[in-house]
């Protein structure tokens, strides 16, 4: 995967680049929830609808990232795959495992939005104003050509301009500039990959500023049940959380991967997941936060007093996005912090993200003991990375 820091700075130094389709400083205003390590929208499918649509009509680049175990359990290792999701315009809980953890830990995400729910919910043609027009890359050979003629076949909400199969190589090998000329060539709303998690994200960010194309995602398996190569698992088996015991029915070599990510799976959830329960359940009752801004000639501080959650970030947003304003590096005082939640954190990954594309770190300081187990216990302590003293 490239680097990440290199990818950020490109982002931010390029003088060309194109605004997203919401204003930046509206990741402020996400409903962003930190989940151990990731972020995760608390979003409806409408509402995502209505996003996607908004942002073919403004032809702006919109990152969407769809988390699943898989993603959850690999982010914990890997730095580079895990920054992928932070820098993403949208990260949808793909898996109900992860829909099972948030709602024991009070996170108010119920819907699971898998990648090839997006994508057949795309080929319908409510609540986007005109059919969208993709380009499909990756996929066993003549899988993307069958999947675009079905598509143009069906005339509903996705018209396919453009497919290419890049073979196997490694990200730079396939970005190269025939590649990325014919994709923007075909002037496509959207550009769906199908290459593996990492390889997928690693391709997007690794060419956010070549390509033309406002909406990228990669929706892995899902030109394999398009194609009807593979069958997708019955939706009660989706529901319930089974569709892992399906899909190793279909695809025999994955049950590695679904053993692997169930071990990592139960160690996180007893390591982080038990504790935070029993954390919440005592913090049920917290002083309400009070945030006092300071201002340098280099610096904005702001000093959390009391605890970080839910409650009060819709007044922290305002601080937060006066001192993005301001142009200088942010400091954040946690010595007097009592606690943080979920939704505190998504706040703090999304502050973090826009000082990224100035090429700037979100720093703090005063992180006692007891902050930073939290932290720790949240998969959050790389966030600390850039901890003053």
């Amino acid at each position: 995967m490239p680097d990440l820091d290199l990818v950020r700075n490109d982002v931010v130094k390029s003088t060309t680049a194109p605004h997203r389709a919401m204003d930046p400083a509206d990741d402020l205003s996400r409903n962003v929830f930190g989940l151990l390590g990731v972020p995760l929208d608390a979003i409806d499918f409408s509402t995502l609808i209505h996003l996607i649509d908004a942002a073919a009509q403004g032809a702006s680049p919109f990152l969407i990232s769809t988390p699943n175990v898989n993603f959850l359990i690999k982010s914990q290792t890997n730095g580079e795959f895990r920054d992928s999701m932070l820098l993403s315009d949208l990260c949808l809980a793909d898996g109900m495992p992860l829909i099972w953890m948030a709602k024991l830990l009070g996170i108010p995400i119920h819907e699971r939005i898998a990648g090839s729910d997006l994508f057949g919910r795309l080929k319908s043609t409510s609540g986007i104003r005109r059919r969208l027009k993709v380009f499909l890359l990756g996929g066993a050979e003549g899988l993307a050509a069958a999947v675009g003629a079905k598509l143009n076949a069906e005339k509903g909400g996705l018209e396919c301009v453009g497919f290419l199969n890049p073979g196997f190589g490694t990200i730079d090998e396939m970005s190269s500039p025939e590649i990325i000329g014919a994709i923007n060539a075909s002037h496509a709303d959207l550009i769906a990959v199908f290459f593996g998690a990492e390889k997928a994200q690693g391709w997007l960010l690794h060419n956010h500023l070549s390509l033309d194309v406002p909406i990228r995602a990669q929706f892995g398996a899902t030109i394999n049940f398009e194609a009807g190569t593979v069958r997708r698992a019955p939706l009660i088996l989706r529901s319930t959380g089974f569709e892992w015991l399906w899909r190793i029915k279909e695809e025999p070599y994955l049950w590695r991967r679904y053993w692997n990510d169930g071990k990592a799976l139960l160690k996180l959830f007893v390591s982080s997941v038990l504790p935070l329960m029993v954390r919440g359940w005592r913090m049920r009752s917290v002083a309400r936060l009070f945030l006092d801004s300071q201002q340098s000639d280099e610096s904005v501080t702001i000093h959390l007093v009391g605890g970080a959650v839910a409650a009060d970030v819709e007044g922290a947003i305002k601080p937060f996005r006066n001192a993005l304003n301001s142009g200088k590096q942010i400091i954040l005082d946690l010595s007097r912090t009592g606690h943080v939640d979920a939704r505190f954190f998504g706040l703090f990954l999304m502050l973090s993200k826009e000082l990224g594309r100035r090429g700037q770190r979100l720093r703090f300081i005063g992180v006692t003991p007891l902050v930073r187990r939290i932290f720790r216990l949240n998969r959050f302590e790389f966030l600390l990375s850039q901890e003053i003293g």
